[in-house]
């Protein structure tokens, strides 16, 4: 059977955690961006990643962190993987990869085909690439917008390192996105909210479904 491998971000109290848990996602992530609506504080982040069961992940997601920001957050939470979303050079994934020690996740936000060449300069020094939707210019959140982009744009392509497929995904598209590009992780946020920062438990369970059944559908040889 094909996985797929499901992380909800932006998670901000304990019946978050416990619904991401529930559903048999992967990856939980913690949003350290103060403009965000799915900003945590580095103490609720604690408390939220020590609650979390064995086996998910914890992602922090920063944006244009120094060494201090990130000094403080890994000082205090228990992370597995830190998610750079800001304008991080691939020589600045470099050096947080090499002093901090933990895998490094990479967003590239996507728009056209100009944008591919980046996923695979950042695929050479990240130990993961998040395929996102490129934000609108002027926008206050670098991801987490709710867009999507044309994913024919990265159907059946490969890069140096594992990737994941973010940016508008629902519940009712994720598994045609699936189906389209081949993804063998996505990342959902806004996705499975109710408002800006609320998750839904029930939007989290039928999300992961969607996704397991679009990664089933999508190995299933076709006459």
């Amino acid at each position: 059977m094909t996985q797929v491998s499901v992380k909800i971000c932006g998670l901000k109290t304990a019946a978050d955690v416990a619904a991401v848990a529930a559903s048999g996602a992967r990856y939980a992530g913690f949003v350290f961006f103060a403009k965000s609506p799915r900003n945590v504080s580095i103490d609720t982040a604690r408390l939220l990643a020590l609650g979390a069961p064995v086996g998910l992940a914890k992602v922090g997601l920063v944006v244009n962190a120094t060494d201090a920001a990130l000094d403080e957050i890994l000082g205090a939470v228990p992370l597995d993987i830190l998610q750079l979303h800001g304008s991080e050079t691939p020589e600045r994934v470099a050096q947080v990869r090499a002093r901090f020690g933990l895998p490094v996740m990479k967003a590239v936000g996507v728009r056209s085909e100009e944008d591919l060449p980046a996923l695979l300069e950042y695929g050479r020094v990240a130990d993961q690439l998040l395929v996102d939707a490129k934000a609108p210019k002027g926008a206050a959140l670098p991801g987490g917008n709710g867009l999507a982009f044309d994913w024919r744009l990265i159907a059946g392509r490969r890069w140096p390192c594992p990737w994941m497929l973010a940016g508008g995904l629902t519940p009712d598209n994720v598994a045609r996105a699936i189906e389209m590009t081949g993804a063998r992780q996505v990342d959902v946020s806004s996705g499975v909210e109710s408002a800006p920062g609320v998750k839904q438990a029930a939007l989290i369970e039928c999300f992961v479904a969607a996704a397991r059944a679009g990664a089933e559908a999508e190995a299933v040889p076709r006459l």
